[in-house]
């Protein structure tokens, strides 16, 4: 999983078989019918027939939480109206056990399941991190006649000790939605689909999205993948996107080698207005064979592309792990009483640092560029507890005080992932690095063999170097900070400073902007007149923004004025309405960015200059 952060202080303060068909007999198949079409108070209908039960009672339930989100999400609760019906239509008891499962009595008489989902998009509150909303692209979407994002971990559930059998799902749709999935239709019609997967672990990693038809296919190097895009506005479309993404891609297949082991690749984008009701929780969560993304339709073009590749690629590169190599906690993941791995490291962290590496590597960026990329996860992992051990928490990251520190996998996880590179180049003379070791723990392991937790760590260091085995034991299990300059300089490269353009509202975690609860008006905070943006525009505290050029702005759409200004440059004619003193007025200038001396690094030692490019270069 992916997650882009829009926190504004200010504002209230991502491992299957092959899918495929089954000739299972109807008593060992679990049957269900998504009704799309006839949605009632933002609600659908689901039915499901169940396999044949040989016990009294038998218990339902729908996920806690799924693979790839690291988070207590309780899918369950957004179902309600359950019923259990016998063959003649007579209802059987039904006991609600929680948010998340329903016990059936007379369980052998059981022929029908119905119940009424609602969406998590119209729920959510804030960023989906840091509160109790479900992560967007984790989360589900109902808006009648227009789009449905199906998370089939939000519809469908599974029943008590019947996770191996197979699944059959039907899907009702109106005949102008278009259902993208990597799944194969087995259904001619328009109106309705056909899915079957060998068991539930497949369904659940199989999401699709129902909107207008708006998608492109592409091979890349014997894989094919299909980009789908919902737009409300339609300011973007599936082909504008494409030709990054195909250059992207390209170079991940490239960058990757013989790691081959997806055949078809799905990108479902979901832009959101930002409406109340919309969605909030931007970022993606990866599958074996698909991507699910969220972003707002209101970044610019530049911006949405910059975005998508980061968090496209960290997913795509979650088929070296978790898919290809994961431990037991994860190839029998539990969806209701999770038990979570010691190795988010490796699973985001190693993912993470692919998705920056494979840049550099194959030219997509240039090295200032990768190492402000290395030197901004540096700041940002010391701003968490960089003396927690990682692999505590991510064994306990659905609990506190573990739980706020998840971020940190994105940051230090993957600088982790970088000092043991560096390592591994140095020991084997720039030979080899931590792609190799990736590539020969895929063949150690694999799709269907897990490793044990505990164990990891040793066959990582059989595999490498003694070396990697003490970084590993004293930085990644153990307390003590990594010291990155250290490990930077056996690669030749020191530290920097440089100047870059900052966001006229706000610089990091700090606002130069606030916001009045009571009027949801948009003020200028009272240190913030020295700013430059301010400053030229002869902007006072307390002023109120109420708009600029021409567009209304206050709490409920704060988010946009942040990310369109990011496609500012200086001097572009600025207009704004502000109302100071009671009074309002119209402000015309000049955009001024503020600049912000940055920490970064620069290779300086030309000695190193050979083990550096094979650092980065491969």
């Amino acid at each position: 999983m992916k997650k882009i952060l829009y926190t504004l202080a200010l504002a209230v303060t991502l491992w299957s078989c092959k899918t495929g068909s089954t000739g299972a007999a109807k008593s060992n198949i679990v049957e269900v019918n998504i009704n799309l079409t006839d949605v009632k108070d933002d609600k659908v209908l689901v039915t499901v027939t169940p396999p044949a039960i040989k016990t009294d009672e038998i218990v339902y339930s729908i996920p806690k939480t799924v693979p790839g989100t690291y988070s207590t999400d309780n899918y369950g609760k957004y179902s309600e109206d359950f019923k259990a019906f016998d063959a003649k239509g007579n209802p059987l008891t039904v006991k609600r056990l929680g948010d998340n499962s329903w016990s059936i009595s007379n369980a052998k008489a059981l022929k029908k399941i119905t119940y009424l989902v609602n969406d998590t998009f119209d729920t959510e509150k804030g960023t989906g991190f840091g509160n109790d909303d479900v992560f967007s692209p984790a989360g589900t979407n109902i808006d009648a006649g227009k789009n449905f994002m199906v998370n089939t971990h939000g519809f469908v559930g599974y029943f008590q000790d019947k996770l191996d059998i197979p699944y059959k799902v039907t899907i009702t749709h109106p005949e102008t939605l278009w259902g993208a999935t990597s799944m194969t239709d087995q259904d001619a019609s328009n109106t309705s689909d056909v899915f079957t997967t060998s068991r539930y672990a497949i369904l659940v990693e199989n999401p699709i999205m129902y909107s207008k038809p708006d998608y492109t296919t592409f091979n890349v190097n014997g894989m094919d993948i299909l980009i789908a895009v919902y737009s409300p506005t339609g300011k973007y479309t599936a082909e504008s996107i494409t030709p990054e993404m195909k250059t992207m891609m390209t170079a991940q297949k490239n960058f990757l080698g013989k790691v081959n082991s997806t055949k078809k690749y799905t990108v479902l984008l979901y832009l959101s207005s930002m409406a109340k009701d919309d969605a909030h929780g931007f970022g993606a969560l990866e599958h074996p064979t698909a991507t699910t993304v969220v972003l707002p339709e209101s970044m610019p073009k530049e911006k949405l592309v910059e975005s998508m590749k980061d968090v496209v690629s960290h997913e795509f590169f979650h088929i070296v792990t978790p898919l290809t190599i994961h431990s037991k906690e994860i190839q029998f993941f539990d969806y209701n009483t999770p038990k979570m791995s010691e190795h988010l490291w490796m699973y985001e962290g190693v993912t993470e640092y692919f998705a920056n590496l494979f840049q550099i590597n194959q030219g997509l960026i240039n090295e200032a560029e990768f190492y402000t990329r290395i030197a901004d996860k540096i700041q940002q992992s010391k701003q968490l507890d960089d003396t927690m051990s990682f692999t505590v928490m991510s064994k306990n990251v659905l609990e506190q005080p573990y739980k706020d520190q998840y971020l940190n996998v994105y940051q230090k996880g993957a600088l982790i992932g970088m000092c043991i590179d560096i390592i591994i180049r140095e020991k084997s003379n720039g030979e080899r690095g931590i792609l190799d070791l990736m590539h020969k723990l895929s063949d150690e392991y694999g799709v269907e063999k897990p490793f044990n937790d505990d164990e990891l760590f040793a066959k990582i260091t059989s595999l490498t170097y003694p070396e990697v085995g003490e970084f590993l034991n004293k930085y990644v299990a153990g307390t003590t900070p990594i010291p990155y300059d250290f490990y930077l300089a056996k690669v030749g490269v020191t530290k920097a400073m440089e100047k870059k353009t900052g966001n006229p509202f706000i610089k990091g975690q700090t606002p130069y902007i606030t916001v009045d609860k009571a009027t949801k008006e948009i003020a200028v905070r009272p240190d913030s007149e020295s700013v430059e943006f301010y400053k030229n525009l002869n902007l006072k505290a307390g002023d109120k923004i109420l708009a600029v050029n021409n567009k209304s702005y206050n709490l409920d759409n704060i988010y946009d004025l942040v990310t369109e200004s990011e496609n500012w440059k200086d001097n572009d004619p600025i207009t704004l309405k502000v109302k100071r003193g009671g009074k309002e007025e119209t402000i015309k200038g000049t955009v001024k960015l503020p600049f912000e001396e940055a920490e970064t690094f620069k290779a300086t030692d030309a000695s190193k200059e050979k083990l550096k490019n094979a650092w980065l270069k491969g």
